[in-house]
């Protein structure tokens, strides 16, 4: 990378960016015990391809923030914590095959597609129970999650939402998809 270049994200962006990211820091200092801003920043600052993911789960609507730290490796954890699965990421089936699959109606993408495609991993089951854990996310809308392989090999997904006081995980055909069901990523930094 040439000097300070950050895959696309310019420094007037990335100023802007930062602001939020500390804004909604301190604002939510409940998801985030043992760290301090000024070590997160440092971190994103060293890591370009990582800050240019998180800018994208921003521009998607997923409201990125810590969510975990490991004081052994210094991993830091970034998680979408909109309220509702991030807008921008909606109306998409589950994965490549399932999109192959349907033979009319296409939605535009998949969700496994489009993490990849940012640079980040769709949540799985527990990460979204510790998720929820948090706050209280998907009381309208639904998250595809990162299925295991015997339930996709027969031709199913899951995904989780918040309903009646907690968390439900339901399955649904992979090739299918709605206007209220998206996906939350992750990103370790």
């Amino acid at each position: 990378m040439k000097n300070g270049d950050y895959k696309g994200v310019s420094p007037d962006e990335r100023e802007k960016f930062f602001i939020t990211l500390q804004n909604r820091f301190e604002k939510n200092m409940h998801r985030h015990i043992n760290i301090t801003w000024s070590m997160v920043q440092e971190k994103l600052e060293k890591e370009h391809n990582k800050l240019w993911s998180l800018h994208q789960m921003e521009l998607t609507g997923g409201e990125p923030d810590v969510t975990g730290y490991d004081q052994n490796t210094g991993v830091i954890t970034f998680c979408d914590c909109s309220p509702e699965s991030p807008a921008g990421r909606r109306s998409l089936c589950y994965d490549t095959g399932a999109l192959l699959q349907r033979k009319e109606n296409k939605p535009k993408n998949s969700a496994i597609e489009m993490a990849l495609e940012m640079g980040i991993d769709i949540l799985d089951e527990a990460q979204y129970f510790e998720l929820q854990k948090l706050d209280k996310f998907d009381t309208k809308t639904s998250s595809w999650l990162k299925t295991p392989s015997e339930i996709r090999g027969l031709g199913g997904a899951i995904f989780g939402d918040y309903r009646f006081g907690r968390v439900f995980v339901y399955h649904n055909g992979a090739e299918s998809y709605y206007a209220a069901r998206g996906f939350r990523g992750i990103l370790k930094v």
